[in-house]
């Protein structure tokens, strides 16, 4: 009984996974995904306080297909005047390059960071026995990055805000950057700062909607805030917790909007919740300009999710002259890595050698051009992770969850220490 009603809670949880896009309509590809695999760490698809109001809107502008495209951006080159790394160095591009082998990692330990990494994702808690996928760096191609020290980026990073904002793989990212800071240790010095962002756990929701951690020897932030879409969530009815929610596609979240003015680095990210199944089990309704979507092709996942990327990315980049301290990035999407099957058809991701596919990235564009179109043009930059990750399926949880169930696989979320730390030291290298 409890594996039907898991793989009952799986079909509710597809995912679609966005690779190709030909202008503004994106051709939705057979496969699937899924973006959590435990039910119980699984972040509700509503917000959780839906008595929550919603604040400032976006201006609202008729939708224009026109201003969609499939172009590539360029890696955006810069650096802070103290700092004099890979990016003054000419043609540096951080998501080309190759996956070497460094003894010095991994960058913290996976037995010790109980107190900010979740016990699902933290594989030295696991029956897993091969570690091998620890044990690489990314070398970007004509890029020197210095090495990561937990001191010297809070130092950098003295009375500063980091917010990632974005779906569970964000969530990740966010894990890994607080292992990375506190070097995996137990801190006494690391406030829980939730409260000043709303983010406190409501009556009867599982979890809160976010974390925000402030380290207070350097007054340095790092939050992250659940928004799977991008799109902000507006609850029809307040009172009633089965009311349907407006998905607003053309407005950005509303915490973002709320606490933009706070934050000095934020990385958006979107991907894997863009489906059929999470958006009809959330009882999310597409809305345009306030109102109901009615527009059939627009209705269409692939179309839909490109629409609120572009819509989002323009919305943030026309803020950022009145943010001159915010550095703006999207992380490109994180692949998924089934092999001989998807989630419900007996798919894995058994591989434990590192690199069977190859190290080397040597391509120029972006294997997530609808993320890369989104902010080509704009004054904010591809955090591009997609095909350097591409090549590294051995670092997912794999059959080693928690509470496994035989035959699931997560081929979809990483183990920490693991992947997403690089993805942090790519937007550190960058800040």
């Amino acid at each position: 009984m409890m594996l039907l009603n898991f793989i009952s809670w799986l079909l509710a949880d597809l995912l679609f996974s966005p690779y190709s896009v030909a202008e503004f309509v994106v051709d939705t590809p057979k496969g699937s995904s899924f973006d959590s695999l435990t039910p119980n760490e699984h972040v509700q698809g509503r917000d959780s306080n839906p008595t929550r109001s919603e604040e400032s809107q976006i201006p609202e502008k008729e939708f224009d297909a026109s201003n969609f495209t499939n172009s590539v951006v360029p890696e955006t080159e810069d650096g802070d005047a103290d700092r004099k790394p890979s990016s003054k160095i000419k043609d540096c591009n951080y998501s080309k390059g190759r996956w070497v082998a460094d003894s010095r990692r991994p960058l913290y330990s996976g037995f010790e960071c109980k107190q900010w990494l979740s016990e699902m994702w933290a594989c030295r808690l696991t029956q897993r026995t091969d570690f091998s996928f620890e044990g690489y760096r990314w070398q970007p191609e004509n890029c020197k990055m210095l090495e990561f020290e937990k001191s010297a980026f809070l130092r950098r990073m003295q009375d500063r805000t980091i917010a990632f904002i974005g779906d569970s793989l964000g969530r990740q990212q966010f894990q890994s950057l607080m292992c990375m800071a506190s070097g995996g240790e137990r801190r006494e010095d690391i406030e829980n700062v939730g409260k000043e962002y709303g983010l406190v756990k409501a009556r009867g929701a599982i979890r809160p909607d976010g974390w925000a951690y402030r380290f207070s020897n350097t007054n340095t932030t790092i939050l992250y805030y659940w928004s799977a879409s991008l799109a902000d969530l507006e609850p029809l009815n307040i009172t009633d917790k089965a009311t349907d929610v407006a998905m607003h596609l053309d407005r950005a979240p509303a915490f973002m909007r709320r606490f933009l003015h706070r934050f000095d680095v934020l990385v958006l990210n979107t991907g894997h919740h863009w489906n059929r199944g999470k958006i009809t089990a959330n009882r999310w309704v597409m809305y345009v300009n306030g109102k109901p979507l009615k527009d059939r092709k627009l209705l269409e996942i692939g179309n839909a999710k490109n629409f609120t990327v572009h819509s989002v990315a323009r919305w943030l980049d026309s803020q950022l002259p009145s943010h001159p301290r915010l550095k703006a990035f999207f992380r490109t999407i994180s692949p998924r890595h089934f092999r001989n099957g998807d989630w419900n058809t007996g798919g894995n991701c058994d591989n434990t050698t590192p690199l069977t596919g190859g190290s080397e990235i040597s391509q120029d564009e972006s294997s997530d051009p609808v993320i890369a179109a989104a902010v080509k043009g704009t004054n904010i930059t591809l955090l591009d992770i997609t095909a350097l990750s591409e090549l590294r399926d051995e670092g997912h949880i794999s059959r080693y969850s928690v509470k496994a169930t035989t035959g699931v696989n997560d081929c979809l979320h990483w183990c920490l220490p693991g992947i997403p730390d690089t993805w942090n030291e790519l937007l550190i290298a960058q800040v």
